[in-house]
């Protein structure tokens, strides 16, 4: 029996390269945002850097993960998460 695929639906953009350290995404997300102890600045787990966009990073996840990540992006107070819907191309936060 092969491998199951599921196509994520959402998208996380965290501007990593504008990030102020004040760790609320931490805070409100620790299973997805840690503190990297190298810049003093979030890591977004299980993201990657935008080979066209240094400093930007981002994650692929499914509708299970949304209001944990919509939840983090409110709280920065900078504003440098943003979330997508993959399918439809609609900025989800900040609206």
């Amino acid at each position: 029996m092969g491998d199951i695929y599921i196509e994520k639906k959402y998208r996380v953009v965290y501007y990593k390269d504008k990030c102020i350290s004040a760790f609320t995404c931490v805070a409100f997300y620790p299973e997805r945002w840690v503190i990297n102890n190298n810049d003093n600045k979030a890591d977004l787990v299980g993201g990657w850097e935008d080979p066209q966009r240094p400093g930007v990073w981002i994650f692929d996840f499914n509708h299970d993960e949304l209001e944990q990540f919509k939840q983090s992006a409110m709280v920065c107070p900078v504003q440098i998460i943003e979330i997508y819907n993959k399918e439809t191309g609609e900025r989800i936060f900040p609206m």
